[in-house]
């Protein structure tokens, strides 16, 4: 059944913790944190963080990699009724003090320096007008550095919770409808936008993803998407959560790991994105690996291969879902069920979930009709309350109450819709539409390709053309040529890749997504300095050579 409750985090956590006391919540590097635990330390969280001055609806900003105090921290800023802000943990000083200060933000919960992280360091130039507390998971030593106190100080101080009426007087006035977290966007066209998620809004998005995937209180998930990003803190903190699952999570996505992660704790599901998968198969099919636990998990966050789907489940076991939304739907809109074929899985992104409407539109926001590429909007409970500070920009994107997804797609008859690329990635050649997934799908058929990123290169007859990033095989010496007569042919003309860049790797967010502005910027500036060559298919090659042979010098154009 759908979820049909109004709760708040703490409500949701203590109603879990009263069914699954005993029940792990966490695991995380041969360590074991109970939901009694998790509850506990949320609470002390909350306390410690009113005895400093925090109050309803003040902002906190999380600043860390995987660990199990973030998720202590996600359960127990808005048990008080403050608003939990997550910085990426591969942000830099730009970002996070954009973050900090654009959130108001009173207090930073923030990991010490680690591997490759510097965040004290980082922390030490950051500017932040309103920011009055800072909390280190660290030593004294450490919290000292920055002026501020240990995680461990900050749990102390909030002992003793349940006999202060004035903070249970507080922390009744939480409301589901409150704002529990504000999720600031990627931002690779500026600076992010903060996204206000309600209490509501994030557990019954979280619990009805869920349901697709039927999980329980059993269920054990790996988590190797970060949790500052949708992925990580809705659909793996909060959907195991929902049930009294419990997590895995990854300080740092590693696909050794993530298999370990399975073995050792007989883990039933794993999310990831495609090129995360990837990785992990080629290491499953090198080495041995047990994840005959596995029973299902999420594929997301970029258009999933149908040859990869079929290989994860095939090889590895799980029943894998895929999941579409963007962090202003809180995050899913649509999500597929473990009953549903292979074929539906890889073509489309599933059905609409309870509580949502769906519909595809044109450029006039006229709705089309079944089968029509449009734009994907949506409406209901899962639309965000608005970009913080920032009502303009929530204009553009909320109309008549439809969130415009910026999402090109379409919905066949029986209600599943196929994701066919962002609207902006749209490759125009010569007035035809090409969209970006169909080409990689087709292209990734070719066995002498990994991976492939497809993209426009500017055009001075078409206006742009089709550009191919693509990552060989392991082992494998690939031609540009290859790849364009590969789809030569079989796919119509203006699809075909005219550029083709052979790389070794594409450039990624800090959460497994291709960016494809950059690699826009790459083929441009290799087109410019004559390093990338237009291609023409062979076949077309050969006619000319007759055509010539037959007419004598004439002229060809594609």
């Amino acid at each position: 059944m759908p979820y049909e409750k109004r709760e708040t985090f703490r409500e949701l956590l203590g109603r879990i913790t009263g069914r699954f006391p005993d029940n792990p919540a966490i695991f995380y590097e041969g360590n074991t944190l109970s939901y009694k635990e998790l509850f506990d330390k949320a609470n002390w969280v909350a306390y410690g963080l009113y005895k400093l001055g925090v109050r309803k609806e003040d902002k906190v900003c999380v600043w860390m990699p995987n660990v199990p105090e973030w998720v202590i921290s996600w359960w127990g800023i808005p048990m008080l009724g403050a608003t939990f802000v997550p910085i990426d943990h591969w942000y830099k000083i730009v970002e996070a003090e954009h973050i900090a200060n654009h959130s108001d933000a009173v207090a930073l919960l923030v990991y010490h320096n680690f591997k490759t992280w510097n965040f004290l360091d980082i922390l030490k130039e950051v500017k932040a007008e309103k920011l009055k507390h800072i909390i280190v998971v660290g030593n004294e030593d450490e919290a000292k550095e920055v002026g501020g106190m240990t995680f461990d100080q900050l749990l102390e101080m909030g002992k003793g919770w349940a006999d202060n009426q004035d903070y249970l007087n507080e922390i009744k006035k939480v409301n589901p409808d409150d704002v529990a977290a504000i999720l600031y966007t990627s931002g690779t066209t500026g600076n992010p936008k903060g996204v206000m998620l309600s209490h509501h809004q994030i557990i019954k998005n979280a619990y009805d993803q869920g349901e697709r995937m039927e999980i329980s209180e059993k269920d054990r998930l790996v988590v190797p998407v970060p949790f500052s990003h949708c992925f990580g803190c809705v659909m793996s903190i909060t959907m195991l959560g929902s049930v009294g699952g419990a997590i895995a999570p990854l300080i740092a996505f590693d696909e050794r790991d993530a298999l370990d992660a399975v073995q050792r704790y007989k883990c039933t599901m794993i999310h990831g994105t495609p090129t995360m998968f990837l990785r992990e198969l080629k290491l499953f099919r090198s080495e041995k690996f047990d994840t005959s636990s596995l029973r299902t998990g999420i594929m997301a966050g970029a258009h999933c291969p149908e040859d990869l789907m079929r290989a994860v489940t095939e090889e590895m076991g799980p029943n894998m879902c895929i999941t579409y939304g963007l962090t202003e739907a809180s995050p899913g809109i649509t999500t597929t069920s473990l009953d549903d074929s292979i074929e539906d899985k890889v073509n489309t992104v599933g059905k609409v979930l309870p509580g949502v409407e769906a519909k595809i539109v044109d450029d006039n926001g006229k709705e089309v009709p079944p089968g029509t590429v449009g734009e994907i909007i949506c409406r209901g409970y899962n639309v965000m309350k608005g970009y913080y500070k920032a009502p303009e920009l929530t204009a553009e994107v909320i109309k008549d109450g439809w969130l415009y997804s910026g999402d090109l797609g379409f919905m066949d008859e029986r209600g599943y819709i196929t994701f066919k690329g962002r609207k902006k990635e749209l490759v125009i050649t010569g007035g035809f539409n090409v969209y970006p997934p169909d080409v990689e799908r087709f292209i990734r058929e070719f066995d002498k390709v990994l991976d492939v990123a497809i993209i426009g290169a500017p055009d001075e007859d078409l206006g742009e053309v089709v550009a191919a990033a693509v990552i060989p095989a392991e082992g494998v010496k690939l031609d540009p040529q290859e790849i364009v007569d590969f789809c030569y042919g079989k796919i119509a003309s203006p699809k075909v890749p005219r550029y083709v860049y052979i790389t070794d790797h594409f450039p990624l967010s800090g959460r497994g997504k291709v960016q494809k502005y950059k690699l826009v910027e790459e083929v441009k500036q290799l087109i410019k300095e004559s390093k990338l060559k237009k291609i023409i298919p062979t076949a077309v090659k050969m006619r000319k050579e007759r055509a010539k042979n037959l007419l004598g010098n004439g002229s060809w154009k594609e």
